[in-house]
């Protein structure tokens, strides 16, 4: 930025004061930028924080991932993510019931399907 190649970075901080020009590490964790078709995603990228005069710059130094993005996606995570079994039963659910009931959960599945769902209708029905 400055042409300063062969300068100890002490004369380069010396300097950059003198300008006015204010330099910070920020410890920070992850970066993100998202635009239209992707995410750049940085962790643990070293971010450096300039104020030269006001204007505030971010200097992000590390190597992203790259994420698309897109409804189309984000929908199929959800449903690969959701923790369910093809009956649409959260297996939560099913430990629930199988535990309140104390009966296995293959049964507890099965009456929880019977009830659509419903956890003390189920736990009802096995009492």
């Amino acid at each position: 930025m400055f042409g300063g190649g062969g300068l100890n970075p002490r004369k380069m901080q010396q300097m950059m004061k003198q300008m006015g020009i204010d330099v910070e590490e920020l410890d920070a964790e992850e970066v993100i930028i998202r635009t239209a078709d992707e995410e750049l995603y940085f962790d643990g990228a070293e971010v450096t924080k300039m104020d030269a005069q006001g204007q505030e710059t971010y200097q992000i130094v590390g190597e992203p991932s790259v994420r698309k993005t897109g409804a189309d996606e984000a929908e199929a995570l959800e449903d690969a993510d959701d923790g369910s079994d093809d009956g649409g039963i959260p297996d939560a659910d099913v430990e629930i019931v199988a535990q309140r009931a104390g009966v296995t959960e293959s049964t507890a599945r099965e009456v929880l399907e019977e009830n659509d769902g419903d956890l003390a209708a189920a736990v009802s029905q096995l009492e």
